[in-house]
């Protein structure tokens, strides 16, 4: 990881910190092709290249987000694709979410790899 992406978590006081680091750990242990770097200023996970998920602050509200790429949407004429984005507020002082977590990370990487054999 690098120091920019790790200073991210260590400035967290906690119980935030503990959470964002347990929150990396589901994510990353859900594939090994999974990815982390540090985008848009705060934590980004990606699968093979694909937006997948994020971390975010937002005042005192930890934010999980997860990211359908655009790229394996569907076009309609006139409109512009973006990605599309679900948001769960994470409650640092309660048990994590991690079989909701894990299940809809699957199913964003399912819909990657379905795409890929099309």
């Amino acid at each position: 990881m690098n120091a920019e992406l790790e200073n991210y978590y260590l400035k967290q006081n906690e119980p935030i910190r503990e959470c964002l680091l347990a929150l990396k750990q589901i994510i990353m242990g859900v594939s090994d092709q999974i990815t982390h770097e540090r985008k848009f200023q705060i934590p980004f996970f990606s699968y093979k290249g694909k937006k997948l998920g994020f971390l975010w602050m937002n005042r005192k509200k930890l934010i999980l987000g997860f990211v359908t790429d655009k790229s394996i949407l569907t076009p309609e004429d006139g409109i512009r694709l973006k990605d599309q984005l679900e948001m769960i507020q994470i409650n640092p002082n309660a048990d994590l979410p991690k079989e909701l977590i894990v299940a809809k990370l699957q199913e964003i990487i399912r819909m990657y790899e379905a795409f890929k054999g099309k």
